[in-house]
């Protein structure tokens, strides 16, 4: 059986924040147009695979200033997670067993004490 760890409220918040973060982030930059600045659209077939696309009218100074936001949260999630002080109490393939253990746990539904499925 898989060993559990008894992480931190706090390391399991932040990590759950940057689950968030990260899922925000990527959402984010899925709607916006593909370039940052305004561009030209453009289609190149003489690669391995045909690239097209269209006109970018650029970001605006809003939608910069929110990935540039959610990029800084980002970085001190990620940060907080990776060196707290919760990781020096493992070594080795202990601490690489709950890092992973830990970047699902959000998912994971709490285990029922009645017995119950």
């Amino acid at each position: 059986m898989a060993t559990t760890y008894d992480f931190p409220s706090d390391l399991l918040a932040g990590q759950e924040e940057l689950h968030q973060v990260r899922a925000e982030l990527s959402a984010l930059l899925k709607r916006l147009p593909w370039s940052v600045v305004p561009l030209d659209g453009f289609s190149d077939d003489n690669g391995w695979r045909k690239v097209e696309r269209p006109a970018s009218p650029g970001w605006t100074a809003d939608e910069q200033a929110e990935v540039e936001k959610l990029r800084q949260r980002e970085h001190e999630l990620a940060v907080f997670v990776s060196t707290h002080r919760y990781w020096s109490e493992l070594a080795g393939s202990d601490r690489v067993a709950a890092r992973s253990q830990l970047k699902h746990a959000h998912g994971v539904p709490p285990e029922k004490t009645d017995g119950t499925p």
